[in-house]
């Protein structure tokens, strides 16, 4: 089986420099708020629009869902649960991380080595079982021991407003925020954590805005190799943050799906993101699941813990609906 090229490949020095840092901001006397890296978004988004890219090559959809596995990664997520990871292979089960980490250094460096060259084993792409069919899946949380926990999916439309809309932007991007809130109908209403488990529709939608002077950057205008950032006064691509109302921008689309994942799991799990959106830390540790099949069979029958070998715990996790 033949690996396809590694769109994200060229996304990585740009992920590098920007930590994971703390998203969320709190305030006494109100909810936290959840802050996303517009600035890393526009950073990525500029390297397939600077060559040429934004329309054709996919390269510029990637760029959302680095940016987006950024943000569950800065939300607390661990790097080899969230997927695609930030460096090859983007889908590397974390339990194969672990075996690696513990391994020593030359026979992990030679089974990562077979690992990594295995697109059956770590696949460019995640795809997921659906109700009646494979789906392949932009952005990924899941666990061998526990199954997909969020699926995101992004669609980006990129064309020249200025040539095919001269007239109507305002009104196609209106029924564009009409389109994402009804994407989501299925919910019932804005409703709590957990809300949309068990619908149709999806649990929480978004729309990103972005701009760009598409003269500046024509790689076939100007200096040769095309314009970069820093030259004949192009800034980059910009996040449109004003033009996007707050029941469909970024920020509820995070707080939403962070908020659903901590409702639905036992505390043991996603402890980190726990502590991040709470503010606090928590007397409980990361809990694998043969540790908490252990520890379930010693509450539940302590004299077999020693002579029964420990089988699978079953958790109840809902696979979001829109398969």
């Amino acid at each position: 089986m033949s690996r396809r090229p590694d769109k994200l490949v060229a996304y990585e020095p740009v992920l590098a420099r920007h930590p994971t840092t703390d998203p969320w901001r709190h305030t006494a006397g109100a909810e936290p708020s959840y802050e996303p890296g517009y600035d890393l978004l526009g950073e990525l988004l500029t390297q397939p629009v600077r060559c040429g890219e934004a329309s054709e090559s996919g390269a510029f959809a990637k760029g959302i869902d680095a940016w987006i596995a950024h943000e569950l990664r800065r939300a607390g997520f661990g790097a080899d649960e969230v997927w695609p990871r930030a460096n090859q292979p983007r889908v590397l089960p974390r339990d194969v991380a672990v075996l690696l980490d513990k391994l020593p250094k030359s026979l992990a460096d030679e089974v990562r080595a077979r690992v990594s060259a295995m697109p059956a084993v770590t696949p460019a792409d995640a795809v997921i079982l659906g109700r009646a069919y494979d789906k392949q899946v932009d952005v990924v949380i899941s666990r061998w021991e526990r199954g997909p926990e969020l699926l995101v999916s992004t669609k980006a439309q990129v064309s020249s407003f200025g040539k095919n809309l001269p007239n109507r932007f305002e009104e196609a991007f209106e029924r564009t925020i009409d389109m994402i809130r009804k994407l989501r109908a299925g919910m019932g209403g804005p409703g709590g954590p957990g809300a949309g488990a068990d619908s149709d529709g999806y649990t929480t939608t978004a729309l990103v805005l972005v701009e760009w002077d598409d003269t500046i950057a024509d790689p076939t205008a100007g200096a040769a190799g095309g314009a970069d950032i820093g030259q004949t006064g192009w800034a980059g691509v910009r996040v449109r943050r004003d033009a996007v109302p707050a029941d469909v921008a970024p920020p509820q689309f995070f707080t939403t799906l962070i908020r659903h994942i901590t409702a639905v799991t036992p505390v043991v799990h996603h402890v980190h993101v726990r502590e991040l959106l709470e503010r606090r830390n928590l007397p409980v540790a990361e809990a694998d699941a043969d540790l908490l099949t252990a520890e379930v069979n010693a509450a539940t029958d302590p004299a077999t813990k020693q002579t029964e070998p420990a089988g699978l715990l079953m958790i109840d996790v809902p696979l979001f609906p829109d398969l």
